[in-house]
């Protein structure tokens, strides 16, 4: 495709956006990319409309393994000219196989079970189901913070009133509770609990890391009053912070785990509920108590069995791309104190928080300018979170970090907090 041609096509792109999904959206889209359209991806890197390369550390967590990474894509590839569609009343390899790996790889011993989504609000809205069934109960503790998706069920569990408020009510019962061991005790003081669902690190939250000491008290006070604790792993499983589970990590013995995300391998949309025989027991009792018509599909299947095996021989990567970040926000951090209030996160999920939102925002269009893709955050636009593929070379990540120390650097001066005096 010619120049000419890639820019007609930016062009009619960000039209049919303005006219059909979105008038905001365009406008963002084409701030963000100054005019161009992502137009193909490999590894860390994506093509612009408009020539240019810039490095995908955002899409918000999909591309762990970067842009189509090629044992996925041959997977799906595989499957696509083999059975890319399942019949649905009929038993299917693809989707059997990715159900046992799961459960292998996740926790063999006590989380056997599996239900299959595409997306991570699947996984929630599914895994709330069965606490409710499973329990008799209608309960439900999260946590204040938390981010579990927009459709009504995960919703009612997300803390964030801009996106609640015009909707209310919700899906009752349910109660947040500050990151705080103090305020676990009391949770439960109202009634019956079904489950308390919970993300280890808080990602459109601010990237906030909740303390393993309160994850574990949590998860004991769910267990001594019958409740299932649910963690919400979507965002931060699969190796994204450093181990397969962030919950396992901190000593939690969680009754489901909930993945999605870079669970398709940055190629298909696919999302899980790997869980205990108990939790399940709904499921098990009756199939179909709670069905989707693409659960399992056979080329998300494949992308995840591909996926899960990426991860682990990437792991060692992960470890070293973590150490440079650490080393390299911690320097960021120092050289620019006057707009950076904190750096949170580990493993390849990091949140830079700035002054205020508006520095944030003029951060990210200049990112976008310069060559690097990161995530807002939704539930804190204050932050910017760094989302570094597994595949990533060390001049990646130091290309990366450079960037966003000259884009800091080059913030107005009216953006910037006063010196502290001496």
């Amino acid at each position: 495709m010619t120049a000419t041609a890639r820019n007609e096509a930016a062009r009619s792109a960000l039209a049919a956006t303005r006219r059909h999904l979105s008038p905001q959206l365009a406008l963002v889209y084409g701030m963000n990319g100054s005019g161009a359209i992502e137009m193909s991806g490999e590894g860390a890197r994506l093509r612009l409309s408009d020539g240019r390369s810039a490095l995908d550390f955002g899409s918000y967590a999909v591309t762990l393994l970067g842009q189509r990474h090629p044992a996925v894509v041959a997977a799906v590839r595989r499957e696509l000219d083999t059975m890319p569609v399942s019949t649905r009343v009929l038993g299917n390899r693809a989707t059997a196989d990715l159900a046992a790996a799961l459960a292998a790889w996740a926790d063999p011993q006590r989380l056997t079970k599996v239900w299959l989504g595409l997306n991570g609000c699947d996984a929630v809205e599914a895994a709330l189901k069965l606490a409710r069934l499973a329990t008799g109960r209608t309960r439900v503790l999260a946590v204040e913070g938390a981010y579990h998706g927009k459709s009504l069920g995960a919703l009612a569990a997300t803390w964030n009133a801009r996106y609640r408020r015009s909707l209310e009510p919700l899906l009752g019962g349910v109660r947040h509770i500050a990151a705080d061991t103090s305020a676990i005790p009391g949770a439960f003081a109202d009634g019956e609990v079904a489950a308390v669902l919970v993300e280890p690190v808080q990602g459109e939250g601010g990237v906030r890391p909740l303390e393993p000491g309160f994850l574990r008290a949590l998860a004991d006070a769910a267990h001594e009053h019958g409740a299932f604790l649910i963690a919400d792993e979507i965002q931060t499983g699969l190796r994204r912070c450093g181990p397969r589970l962030v919950s396992a990590d901190a000593g939690v013995r969680p009754d489901a785990v909930l993945l999605g995300k870079a669970l398709g391998g940055g190629v298909q949309p696919l999302s899980a509920v790997v869980a205990t025989p108990e939790l399940y027991a709904p499921l098990t009792a009756d199939p179909f108590v709670h069905t989707t018509t693409f659960s399992g599909h056979p080329l998300g299947a494949a992308a995840g069995v591909a996926a899960l095996t990426a991860v682990e021989e990437l792991a060692p990567r992960g470890e070293r791309l973590a150490e440079l970040f650490a080393s390299g926000l911690a320097r960021l951090v120092r050289r620019h104190p006057a707009l950076i209030t904190e750096v949170r996160g580990r493993g390849l999920l990091w949140g830079v928080e700035f002054t205020t939102p508006a520095v944030a925002g003029d951060v990210l269009m200049e990112l976008g300018r310069n060559g690097l893709v990161v995530s807002p955050c939704l539930g804190r636009p204050e932050v910017l979170r760094l989302l570094p593929p597994l595949v990533a070379t060390d001049e990646e990540a130091e290309e990366a970090l450079a960037t966003l120390d000259a884009v800091c650097a080059a913030v107005p001066d009216e953006f910037r907090l006063p010196a502290p005096t001496p």
